[in-house]
């Protein structure tokens, strides 16, 4: 018995209607998306798309991190995006917490010190937004073509409210 027997058979069952075999890897609706890495966002349905139309980057906040950049970089000159969308959401742990809450909440569940380990927290969502989205338009590898907005999810409801 593994601990992933349960996720192996469902890719099994993934598996007999597979229809992605032989796909080129370029996003066919041009979109980059960049958002958290919570369960409760649905990237590609929230915005009616399927797969093989956007590339995907998550990570904890939805920030435009250096590999965030490095990912649209390369999606942008390589993968066919001409649109990136920024996307935080509500209720997010890193923008609800302080950097001292969740080192403690780490700590208490680690059963170990994690007073060491750094927490990017986000104290104004939407000006760290804005920050973000200017991160992407104004690096030196991505064109001025590319379009870029900065969206904020909202879990409760699922719409996007755009910001920048």
């Amino acid at each position: 018995m593994s601990d992933f027997d349960d996720l192996l058979d469902a890719n099994r069952v993934f598996a007999d209607d597979f229809g992605l075999s032989g796909f080129d890897g370029i996003a066919h609706a041009g979109v980059a998306i960049v958002t958290c890495m919570d369960s409760r966002i649905d990237p590609l349905a929230m915005l009616g798309l399927k797969a093989g139309d956007a590339k995907i980057f998550r990570n904890p906040g939805g920030r435009v991190t250096p590999q965030a950049l490095e990912a649209l970089v390369l999606a942008v000159h390589l993968l066919n995006v001409d649109r990136v969308l920024v996307v935080p959401h509500t209720r997010c742990a890193v923008a609800s917490n302080t950097e001292a809450e969740l080192r403690q909440k780490v700590s208490t569940s680690a059963g170990v010190d994690a007073a060491w380990q750094g927490f990017p927290v986000v104290t104004d969502q939407r000006a760290t937004l804005t920050e973000d989205v200017h991160k992407v338009t104004s690096h030196p590898l991505v064109p001025a073509s590319v379009k870029v907005g900065g969206f904020v999810y909202d879990v409760d409801t699922g719409l996007l409210e755009q910001v920048v």
